[in-house]
C-alpha cells in the first residue's frame, strides 16, 4: 500500500492503491506517516519523495472508511490526526510529484511540501463545500499563504478542478513536467539535496517551519472544531448521499 525506497539520500514514499485512486484508509495514513518519522530520525536521509501510483496522486480521505471508522482508531495516533502533525513539524525537505489527481488532502497536503512538480495532465480539487464540511489540514491558512487569498477563495469556494499549470501560476505547484519525465526530475533535485550537509537542511527546514507552527496547529484546530460540528449535518448528509450515489 506504501512502498518506500532510500538511495542517495533520499527517501521515496509511493503511495499503491491505484484501484481506490490511493486514497488514504487509516493503513495508508499510519504507514506514511511511519515513513515520515523514519525518515526525519534517519541522518543517512536527508529529503523525502511524496508519489502515487496509476492515475491519482490521491483522491482524499477513503469516505467508506470515514462513515464506519476501525474500531481501533486512537483520534491521536492513527489516520489523518496522526499523519498531520508529523506533516506540520516535518524539518527534513519535502517534496511531491503529483502524478495524477489530487483531491481533498491531495492538495491540502502541498503546502506542506518544500517543492512540488506536477504531471502536465495532473489535476487538484478541493471539495470540501460541496460536501458541506469546511478545510481540513490548516488549508483556510496555508493555501491562502501560498497561492494567495483570491486564489485560494476561488479554488476553495468553487471546488472547480485546478489545472498544472494553473497550480504553477498560482504557486502551489513549482513546475508542470510531462508525465514520462515527472519522478526523474523530481528525484534529480531530491538527489541534489540528499548530498547535502543534514545538520544544515535540518536546522534550516525547521527555522523556516517555526516561523508558521503556531498559525498552523491553531488552524488546524479550529477547523477540526468546525468540521465535528459540521459532519452529520443535513447538508453534509445530503451530499454524502449523492457522492455514494
Amino acid at each position: 500500500m506504501v512502498e518506500i525506497a532510500d538511495a542517495d539520500g533520499v527517501r521515496l514514499v509511493t503511495w499503491n492503491r491505484p484501484d481506490a485512486l490511493n486514497a488514504p484508509n487509516d493503513e495508508l495514513w499510519d504507514a506514511t506517516r511511519d515513513a515520515l518519522v523514519g525518515a526525519q530520525a534517519d541522518p543517512d536521509l536527508r529529503c523525502v519523495v511524496l508519489t502515487g501510483t496509476g492515475r491519482a496522486f490521491t483522491a482524499g480521505q477513503d469516505l467508506t472508511e470515514m462513515m464506519a471508522p476501525p474500531e481501533h482508531r486512537d483520534a491521536q495516533l492513527h489516520g489523518y490526526r496522526g499523519l498531520i502533525p508529523v506533516l506540520e513539524a516535518f524539518d527534513k525537505p519535502l517534496l511531491a510529484a503529483v502524478n495524477g489527481l489530487g483531491l481533498g488532502i491531495g492538495a491540502t497536503l502541498l503546502p506542506y511540501c518544500d517543492i512540488v512538480w506536477m504531471a502536465a495532465d495532473a489535476r487538484l480539487k478541493v471539495p470540501f463545500v460541496t460536501l458541506g464540511v469546511t478545510t481540513e489540514a490548516a488549508g483556510s491558512l496555508l493555501l491562502p499563504q501560498r497561492m494567495g487569498w483570491q486564489d485560494a477563495a476561488h479554488f476553495i469556494f468553487t471546488a472547480e478542478w485546478m489545472s498544472a499549470t494553473e497550480a504553477v501560476a498560482c504557486g502551489l505547484a513549482w513546475k508542470v513536467t510531462t508525465p514520462d519525465a515527472l519522478l526523474d526530475e523530481t528525484m534529480e533535485v531530491a538527489r541534489k539535496i540528499g548530498a547535502m550537509p543534514v545538520d544544515s537542511l535540518q536546522t534550516t527546514k525547521r527555522l523556516m517551519v517555526a516561523g508558521r507552527l503556531d498559525a498552523v496547529r491553531a488552524a488546524r484546530a479550529r477547523e477540526d472544531a468546525e468540521f465535528v460540528r459540521m459532519v452529520g449535518s443535513e447538508a453534509n448528509q445530503a451530499a454524502f448521499a449523492q457522492f455514494l450515489s
